[in-house]
């Protein structure tokens, strides 16, 4: 059986309060009662003594026991739990309690009893008697029995103040309680509203809601990580569902064109409008070997984009593989009068050369394909403690700023019109970026229309 955050957090606070009342009133309790009947005790003691010392008063040289006063002092021993039986020095009976009133003290020991036994059912009292001398100056003048129910004894004021005790704890228990409901619900429900609509804006987002957002502010910190989470997966996924559905559109773009050449092409040449000679069946081979192409690199893209992509690394000069790519790019360079410089010093890094070599070759093409006649492009390889940096700039048509985030992109063309003749499979640069973050490296790109582009590398040299 399930049960709601709110409704937890609440039994746990109201469990957490019950348990401190009761360890608290057991403790206080036990402690308070063990320190009482110390007290008790002690003031047993320091009764007794008073009362040694009083009866001891009462004998006068010469003239012997006043025994009036001594008979007043017993009865008054006796109205507060105490029975005594005062002897003088030849063990004669002043005074005694039990020939003064025997019922009396029947009563008061059974009421002690009863008393006694009421709130302690296992208690094990007795009637308890101790022999004091009587001492007047320096002369034993007789002994004192005091008798009273021991080991300790509550008599009403006693019970009284305990009773009060406990009843003070049972309040504090039942409002702490109380207390411990009150807020634990503010405070449940202060982390469990949050946590709800969060959950509501996840199941907004399962729903396909990419564009639901949590706006809940909550000072815990938790609660606020949960929250931006959330709105950052609903962003991630709302920007891949744009990805996908462009991407969609884009493949069904990029196969429809050749696929209509081909048709057309193959078509007229079945009808008879077109004669199958070689100029004709080079054309459709054209775009087979296209189609060909972007399927092999949509293939290459997949696998480099695997988290499981190998990389067979090896150390090397990555300028001297740079000069050696540019040798392959000379002619088309020369066709459109492009001249390329290159700045640059040894620099060895610990990388898959073959990839590497793809990304080179991907910016070039770009690079040459973009730049006009008479143009120029640049290369700069540089390095620092950790990095090695390469740079590629042209001056050719540039990227717009809206265009920019997006040109790493499957098949993302700031050429709107999409002209073959410049804009290529449309993957190369998501190629090129694949291979550059599974070396745990950047690529940035930096642009102007009408001013030319500069892509920038950076690889991690070991």
């Amino acid at each position: 059986m399930k049960h709601s955050l709110r409704n937890r957090l609440s039994l746990s606070y109201i469990v957490i309060a019950m348990i401190c009342v009761l360890l608290i009133s057991i403790i206080a309790n036990l402690s308070l009662e063990s320190q009482f009947r110390a007290y008790v005790n002690n003031n047993q003691e320091k009764r007794n003594e008073s009362l040694i010392s009083l009866i001891s008063q009462q004998y006068h040289k010469g003239e012997g026991w006043d025994q009036e006063v001594v008979r007043d002092i017993g009865i008054n021993a006796l109205e507060n739990g105490m029975i005594i039986s005062v002897s003088d020095s030849e063990d004669r009976v002043v005074w005694d309690a039990t020939q003064y009133n025997n019922g009396m003290c029947e009563q008061m020991i059974t009421h002690m009893t009863l008393n006694m036994t009421s709130r302690y059912p296992n208690w094990k009292g007795e009637f308890t008697t101790s022999n004091y001398p009587l001492i007047n100056g320096t002369e034993k003048v007789g002994s004192v029995v005091i008798g009273y129910y021991g080991p300790f004894y509550f008599n009403e004021i006693d019970m009284a103040f305990i009773n009060t005790l406990n009843k003070v704890l049972i309040g504090v228990g039942i409002l702490s309680l109380v207390l411990a409901l009150i807020f634990g619900y503010m405070m449940a429900k202060s982390i469990s509203t949050p946590v709800s609509r969060v959950i509501n804006t996840a199941e907004m987002i399962s729903r396909g809601c990419y564009d639901d957002r949590s706006n809940e502010i909550s000072d815990i910190n938790e609660i606020a990580q949960l929250t931006g989470t959330v709105n950052n997966l609903a962003e991630t996924l709302e920007k891949q569902e744009k990805l996908r559905k462009r991407l969609t559109s884009d493949v069904a773009h990029e196969l429809r064109t050749p696929l209509a050449t081909l048709q057309s092409h193959i078509e007229a040449m079945i009808d008879g409008i077109w004669e199958a000679d070689s100029k004709r069946l080079k054309s459709v081979h054209e775009e087979i070997t296209r189609l060909g192409r972007m399927v092999g690199d949509l293939e290459r893209l997949t696998r480099l984009e695997s988290e499981r992509m190998a990389l067979d690394r090896s150390e090397f000069d990555i300028s001297e593989l740079t000069k050696s790519i540019l040798v392959n790019f000379e002619n088309e360079c020369k066709n459109k009068s492009i001249e390329v410089a290159m700045e640059d010093k040894p620099v060895r890094i610990f990388a898959d050369r073959d990839k590497i070599s793809q990304v080179i070759i991907n910016l070039m093409s770009n690079a040459v394909k973009f730049t006009g006649e008479g143009g120029n492009i640049r290369f700069t390889i540089d390095d620092n403690e950790d990095d090695a940096v390469i740079s590629i700039s042209d001056n050719g048509i540039g990227i717009s700023g809206e265009d920019q985030p997006h040109i790493f992109e499957r098949f993302y063309r700031a050429d709107t019109s999409r002209c073959r003749l410049t804009g290529g499979s449309g993957i190369g640069l998501t190629i090129a970026k694949a291979i550059i973050e599974a070396h745990k490296g950047t690529i940035n790109v930096e642009s102007r229309i009408g001013e030319g582009t500069k892509f920038t590398i950076r690889l991690p040299r070991i």
